[in-house]
């Protein structure tokens, strides 16, 4: 699928970039409903979809979707469409779902390095493909974050510029808080901020966004979300 650039005014469609960056948080839903909320919302656009993306959560989907827009991507517009699934352990049962291979929709995917052969397993038993490694589930459309995306993220942005970003973003004396901590004080700063960016939802969504758009800035979004859009 050909991929629309980035102009000073939007993309060739039409539509602002600054318009499409409101979009990826707009709507965001939270609390401890928040993966089903999100996953009905998604499938209630699938109807006219060309391609759905399963990703595990509302966050990934939050970080694809911010990563698709600094392409210079509509992914709305293109027919694509991504579905937090609620969890790697939930696959088997969407993609059964989903019907028999003929009526389906293209498929794409993401997932975490520990999650990889529960989703290798359900596409063999779904008959997406006969994926025997990695490389093979490449083939198909499916990704794998090395250990997950927040790590993916973490190595390709670095701690001293999310520092930056926590300070930026008024969360920088909670970090230290938390680096303050007997559990966590003198812990590597890449794990403190892990557990930190995982302490709420809210957090963790705003930071799927904003650390994949530092991280498009120094031109190093993680290979997993990179060859994913490419492959869509």
């Amino acid at each position: 699928m050909a991929t629309t650039r980035r102009t000073g005014m939007g993309d060739e469609r039409g539509m602002p970039v600054e318009a499409l960056r409101g979009r990826v948080l707009d709507g965001c839903v939270s609390g401890p409903d928040a993966p089903l909320r999100a996953m009905e919302r998604a499938l209630a656009k699938a109807g006219d979809a060309v391609t759905m993306v399963l990703v595990e959560g509302p966050s990934d989907h939050i970080a694809l979707e911010t990563a698709a827009v600094g392409r210079g991507r509509d992914l709305e517009a293109e027919r694509v469409v991504i579905v937090p699934i609620g969890g790697a352990h939930a696959i088997g049962r969407f993609l059964a779902g989903l019907g028999p291979p003929d009526t389906r929709v293209r498929l794409a995917g993401l997932c975490d390095l520990h999650e990889e052969e529960i989703f290798r397993r359900a596409m063999v038993a779904n008959r997406v493909g006969s994926p025997r490694t990695r490389a093979d589930m490449e083939h198909l459309g499916f990704f794998v974050c090395v250990n997950d995306l927040e790590d993916e993220l973490i190595r390709a942005v670095g701690s001293a510029e999310i520092e930056a970003l926590f300070d930026s973003h008024g969360d920088l004396r909670s970090f230290r808080s938390l680096q303050s901590q007997p559990a966590w004080r003198g812990r590597e700063p890449e794990a403190q901020i892990r557990r930190f960016l995982g302490s709420g939802a809210r957090r963790k969504f705003r930071y799927a966004r904003l650390l994949v758009e530092a991280a498009l800035g120094r031109d190093r979004l993680p290979r997993p979300l990179d060859a994913l859009l490419a492959a869509v």
